[in-house]
């Protein structure tokens, strides 16, 4: 067999003309498509591209979103999303797969949408951003408002003709979009801006904020789920009202805010009272206050006639303290009078003690005084020292009685040991024990020796030979 027959019908290709046959054929084949499927992998590169997997039961399929499609694409991609992905299928040599170049991105059915604010708000509510202690009494009529809505819808119109016809009251406009990509983010920063104006800037800082929109679909109203709107309403310090679509719509930033209004124009209702309301209502508490003054006067009027008609007259009042009043006037002239006299009494015999002979003779008079009082102050002394000296015997009678030194007389004997304690039993003494016996005569120091047996404690001792005990 020759050479050119042994050679396959089959061409030969390189790799590289594979990848890019299948290439042509899969981007021919799928050019558009919309794909269903549920996000997991998700990965934000660094180079602004997001990468995922798109899956159901059965199959995975790789998609990207370049960086300049992901700006156009309202929905923000989340793990376990389940979403309709709308763009172009292909391949990529380098790892041999398949994958879709998404450019349209939309959630799969209401109930994935519910489903995915549901979560969020769980997880936004175990954070404390909806609870009721966090949430601000509205001030009674704001000086200033700050509304946060579109500039041209009819939001703003109807906010606007219901202050006006309530209460006028300053308006700032804070314009933003309400629906689409950069709705979320603007409405956030107006919130935050109004937060960080001064008290008494040139712009004036509101004394209440309105976030507000009109009705739409849910898919409308989506940017007022998002979590920056939803944390910049929590964390306003300015008091909030969230006015976002109609009564039966319901976002995450009414749970947020401190009052949740069914539509813009109930919000205007809850920001400022009816002006001839407080109108009436001041004029009643004035015809009140008015009221109760007049009868507060009518009824001391009437008090005070009746007190005039208890007291007596004036000529009746006044007469006991008027008699009293002589009496007293009466009494001091006689008291001036006698206390003149006795100042002059007291001057004369003070004048008299400086004249000579009366003086001498004050002298003996006083010398004769002096000494009577001498002769008795004598006699009183003496009386005084026999009686106590009397007093004084007795008790040294009763002293002598109870002394022991009258015992020692009568033969006994005072024992004390060594250091001056007194010995009264036999058995507290030892034997060579100092001791000290003292006698009605004097005192004499002897030595104690050890008690004698018995037996010759009894025997007889010759006559002159003494005992020590």
């Amino acid at each position: 067999m020759s050479e050119a027959a042994a050679k396959p019908n089959l061409p030969e290709y390189s790799v590289s003309e594979i990848a890019a046959a299948l290439k042509r054929t899969v981007e021919d084949s799928f050019p558009f498509v919309r794909v269903r499927g549920e996000i997991s992998g998700l990965k934000l590169a660094t180079s602004g591209h997001t990468y995922f997997d798109l899956k159901d039961d059965k199959a995975v399929l790789n998609a990207i979103i370049w960086k300049q499609s992901a700006r156009l694409i309202r929905l923000k991609p989340e793990s376990g999303l389940e979403v309709i992905c709308t763009g172009r299928i292909t391949t990529y040599p380098g790892s041999s797969r398949y994958q879709i170049i998404v450019e349209q991105m939309e959630l799969a059915g209401l109930g994935a949408l519910m489903a995915m604010l549901e979560e969020r708000r769980k997880r936004l509510a175990a954070e404390g951003l909806f609870a009721a202690e966090r949430k601000r009494p509205l001030p009674f009529l704001p000086n200033v408002i700050g509304v946060i809505t579109s500039p041209t819808g009819a939001v703003i119109r109807d906010i606007m003709h219901r202050l006006e016809a309530r209460f006028p009251r300053r308006v700032i406009l804070w314009p933003v979009a309400v629906q689409g990509e950069r709705a979320a983010g603007e409405v956030a920063a107006a919130i935050r801006g109004f937060n960080v104006l001064a008290t008494g800037g040139t712009v004036p800082r509101p004394d209440l904020l309105i976030v507000a929109r009109g009705g739409g679909s849910l898919e409308d109203l989506m940017a007022f789920n998002e979590e920056i709107v939803v944390r910049a309403a929590a964390e306003s310090a300015i008091p909030l009202i969230s006015a976002v679509g109609h009564e039966t719509d319901t976002t995450l930033i009414d749970h947020a805010s401190d009052r949740r209004a069914p539509t813009p124009t109930a919000a205007a209702e809850m920001a400022v009272p009816v002006r001839s309301d407080l109108m009436s209502q001041t004029l009643d508490f004035q015809r009140r206050l008015y009221n109760c003054f007049t009868r507060a006067i009518s009824s001391r009027r009437t008090h005070m006639a009746q007190l005039v008609r208890v007291l007596p007259r004036a000529d009746q009042l006044f007469a006991q303290p008027r008699q009293r009043l002589d009496l007293a006037a009466g009494h001091l002239a006689r008291g001036l009078r006698h206390n003149l006299q006795m100042h002059r009494r007291a001057f004369v015999e003070t004048a008299a003690l400086f004249r000579p002979q009366p003086i001498r003779r004050h002298v003996a008079v006083c010398g004769e005084r002096t000494k009577v009082l001498g002769i008795r102050l004598e006699r009183s002394y003496r009386a005084r020292v026999v009686a106590e000296r009397k007093k004084l015997e007795a008790l040294v009678r009763v002293l002598e009685t109870i002394s022991y030194r009258s015992v020692l007389e009568r033969g006994y004997a005072l024992v004390r040991g060594e250091g001056g304690t007194i010995r009264r039993r036999a058995a507290a003494v030892k034997s060579g024990e100092k001791l000290s016996l003292v006698f009605a005569d004097g005192e004499r120091e002897v030595v104690a020796e050890a008690a004698a047996p018995a037996k010759l404690r009894n025997v007889k001792r010759p006559s002159g030979q003494g005992d020590l005990f």
